[in-house]
């Protein structure tokens, strides 16, 4: 495993921040740093460097932002899991990444606990196994793909055993920013008693170099389904010539274009949120250009774990200039408004 960088220091020798800005210190001490080998070479893109190097701009903590914007510990009836729709749940196996996104929306809780206890992940797996409702259970911290392939297996292998599930999903971003951790053993672990699915987090074309394209490869080679997820992020992909181009590059690569994020509130993250109707025109201008089997669905993440939502006219709604009224899944309204 090829060494991370982890700190200012790292960085500064690689060349990726001015060891001269002294307001970075601040930054360190207020969010982890985490960029692999593989995004550290990538970062030559400054579309790559703007998602995993840190800046001053971090600083600015905006009121409407949240330690905690999509409410998982809202939605949590035991350690570990939010159960946040009836017929799927979330289990939050790791607090571990292989990379610390600056956007990210866990960027609170990342780094701090390590992987769930044995008792909390007995508790866990016992209130999906008494909930006959739930039929999809999806892990992720975190990075699941950051467990050793045994723990891995044996998590697939109890789930394999709870009868009402279909499938699990697995969000990661290891095929992309550690892709040598998809060997053998890895795979192997996937291939268990339960279909599983793979949510690949990539945000830009220039992330999918050739060693994570290999790692991709032998996922679909081995018959794992693969989706996408993307952050649609201000300087790094809101143009729809780049996504256009990054949805044309996973579709080579056998990978479905699933979800575009909208930016969440999360705390030091302003700078990178663009307005609701600019993703909507940019995805306007997608379906002009790109096979429906490319594009993935816009949504938005209600802040305070009312659920996520498609950005369209039936739930997100204008309610004056950069304002908007938010239908959630069971029909509550909620106000929500663009940077300024």
């Amino acid at each position: 495993m090829d060494r991370a960088l982890d700190s200012l220091d790292d960085l500064a020798t690689a060349g990726l921040v001015d060891p001269a800005e002294e307001r970075l210190a601040e930054v360190a001490r207020a969010f982890r740093i985490r960029v692999t080998s593989q995004m550290a070479a990538a970062a030559a893109d400054p579309a790559v460097a703007r998602q995993f190097v840190p800046t001053v701009d971090e600083l600015e903590i905006r009121p409407e932002e949240l330690a905690d914007p999509i409410g998982d510990e809202a939605r949590s009836p035991v350690p570990g899991l939010t159960h946040r729709y009836t017929d799927r749940v979330i289990l939050h196996v790791t607090r571990t990444c292989d990379v610390y996104c600056r956007f990210c929306f866990r960027r609170e809780v990342v780094g701090s606990e390590g992987l769930l206890s044995d008792a909390d992940l007995t508790a866990a797996l016992d209130y999906i196994e008494a909930t006959p409702a739930v039929r999809e259970v999806i892990l992720t911290g975190g990075d699941p793909l950051t467990l050793s392939p045994r723990r891995l297996r044996g998590i697939i292998e109890r789930l394999g055993q709870i009868a009402h599930l279909d499938q699990v999903r697995i969000h990661s971003r290891v095929p992309v920013v550690a892709p040598q951790r998809v060997d053998e053993d890895m795979i192997r672990a996937l291939l268990g008693p339960v279909p599983v699915w793979i949510v690949v987090h990539v945000n830009h074309a220039a992330e999918l170099r050739l060693d994570a394209r290999a790692a991709l490869g032998r996922l679909a080679d081995r018959g794992v389904p693969l989706l996408s997820q993307s952050v649609l992020l201000r300087g790094v992909n809101d143009s729809a010539d780049t996504l256009e181009a990054l949805f044309r590059a996973l579709l080579r690569l056998r990978v479905k274009p699933y979800y575009l994020h909208h930016c969440d509130l999360a705390r030091g993250a302003g700078h990178f949120r663009t307005s609701i109707a600019q993703g909507r025109a940019i995805m306007a201008e997608l379906r002009r250009r790109i096979t429906g089997i490319g594009l993935p669905t816009y949504v938005l993440d209600i802040p305070g774990g009312f659920g996520k939502v498609p950005v369209t006219p039936d739930h997100v709604i204008a309610d004056g200039p950069g304002r908007w009224q938010v239908r959630d899944p069971q029909g509550g309204v909620h106000r929500y408004e663009d940077p300024a």
